[in-house]
C-alpha cells in the first residue's frame, strides 16, 4: 500500500482504518463479495475522501452497498472550505451513480464522527435522504488505549484487579504466544464454537476464519493462544495495522477459567503491539452509553468491565452508527418489514 494513502487512512480514522484497508477489501473479495473503490483528491493529488464499498446480497429485496467505517473524510481542517464541500458533493454523486448502475437499493455508511455525518447529510444529491439503520454493523463505542508509554506506566494505569489477574495468570504458569500453525488454528475454531454456545452469540462459520488466515498476511493478522497444563484454553485474533493494533475476536474454553488466561493474553498482545511500533491498542466494542438500549448495555456489561479494566481513565471513542441512503424506497421499506418479521 502506498505510504501516502496508508497514512491518510490511519490519520483520519479513529480506529486506525483497517476496515477500509486493502487487506480487508481483499478478504471480502475472497469470501465472494464484489467491491468497488471511490476516491476524491484535491488539486495537489492528495486524498480528501475515500471509500471502498461492499456489495451485500439479500433475497427478495436485492442488493445494497455497505461502506465499513467509511467513507473516510479528511480531518485536516475543521472549518471546511467551499472547495472541500464541493468535493464531498462530487464524491457522493459518483457513489449514487455507481449504485444506480449496479441496481443497488440503498447505501449503508458508517461515518467516523457526528461532524462528518452532518456534512454528508447537508450535501447529498437533491431529493435523497439518510435514515438511521435498523441496526449498527460495527460497535458504536470502542475503547482505544494509548500504549505509547512504558510498560510499567501502562500497568500502573490499569485497575488493581486487572493487574492482579495478569500476575495471577503468570504465577499459575499460563503461557501465551503468537502462532499461525494449523493445529492452533484448529484449536481456536474449537474454542469459538464453545464460546458461541456458552455465551449464546452467533459466530462466523469456520470457513470465514480459515479464509481470513489464508488471505490476510501473517504480519498483519496474528493468532494469540494461551496454554495451560498442556491445553489451549483461550485464543485471540489481533490485527497489526500501522500505528494501531486491534483485538478482533476472542474465544475461551470452559475449563481452567480460574487462571485468568484472557488477562494475560491481552497484556502480551499490548506488549507485542508496542514492540511492533504501535501507539494505540483498540479493544473493540464496549457498551457504556446511557442513551443506548438497556438490554444491549446489560449484554455488554461483562466484556465492557473486562476491557475497561485495562484503561479505566480512557474515554471510549463514539461513532454515529450506520445510516442508509435510500435509493429505492419500495425495496427499502420491504427490507425493513422483512427484518422485523424475521424469526
Amino acid at each position: 500500500m502506498e505510504k501516502k494513502f496508508f497514512d491518510f487512512i490511519q490519520t483520519n480514522s479513529p480506529d486506525g482504518g483497517f476496515l477500509q484497508s486493502v487487506y480487508w477489501r481483499n478478504f471480502q473479495e475472497a469470501v465472494g463479495r464484489k467491491t468497488f473503490e471511490l476516491e476524491e483528491k484535491d488539486e495537489n493529488g492528495d486524498t480528501l475522501i475515500y471509500a471502498y464499498v461492499i456489495v451485500h446480497k439479500l433475497p427478495i429485496v436485492g442488493n445494497y452497498f455497505y461502506v465499513p467505517r467509511g467513507p473516510i473524510l479528511s480531518q485536516k481542517s475543521k472549518v471546511k472550505s467551499q472547495n472541500y464541500i464541493s468535493k464531498v458533493k462530487i464524491f457522493f454523486e459518483d457513489l449514487i451513480n455507481l449504485s444506480k448502475n449496479n441496481n443497488i437499493g440503498w447505501i449503508r455508511i458508517e461515518l467516523n464522527s457526528e461532524e462528518d455525518l452532518k456534512l454528508v447529510k447537508e450535501n447529498l444529491p437533491k431529493g435523497l435522504k439518510m435514515k438511521k439503520s435498523a441496526a449498527d454493523v460495527q460497535p458504536k463505542e470502542i475503547l482505544v488505549m494509548d500504549i505509547s508509554g512504558g510498560e510499567e506506566e501502562i500497568l500502573s494505569e490499569m485497575k488493581q484487579k486487572t493487574r492482579y489477574n495478569i500476575r495471577l495468570a503468570e504465577k499459575k504458569g499460563v503461557e501465551v504466544f503468537a502462532t499461525h500453525e494449523k493445529k492452533y488454528i484448529n484449536e481456536f475454531l474449537h474454542l469459538v464454537k464453545i464460546t458461541s454456545e456458552r455465551d449464546r452469540i452467533t459466530a462466523h462459520p469456520e470457513s470465514y476464519y480459515r479464509k481470513m488466515f489464508e488471505i490476510i498476511p501473517p504480519e498483519v493478522l496474528k493468532l494469540y493462544v494461551a496454554e495451560f497444563d498442556g491445553k489451549i484454553i483461550a485464543a485471540n485474533l489481533v490485527l497489526f495495522f500501522g500505528h494501531t493494533a486491534t483485538y478482533m475476536h476472542g474465544a475461551s474454553g470452559d475449563q481452567h477459567r480460574e487462571v485468568m488466561a484472557p488477562y494475560l493474553l491481552q497484556w502480551q498482545q499490548i506488549r507485542d503491539a508496542k514492540k511492533a511500533g504501535c501507539e494505540r491498542y483498540d479493544f473493540g466494542g464496549v457498551g457504556t452509553m446511557s442513551n443506548d438500549q438497556e438490554s444491549k448495555i446489560k449484554s455488554w456489561e461483562g466484556i465492557t468491565r473486562f476491557k475497561t479494566g485495562f484503561a479505566p481513565e480512557t474515554k471510549p471513542v463514539c461513532f454515529p452508527g450506520c445510516y442508509d441512503i435510500v435509493l429505492n424506497p419500495a425495496r427499502y421499506v420491504s427490507y425493513r418489514i422483512l427484518r422485523k418479521i424475521k424469526p
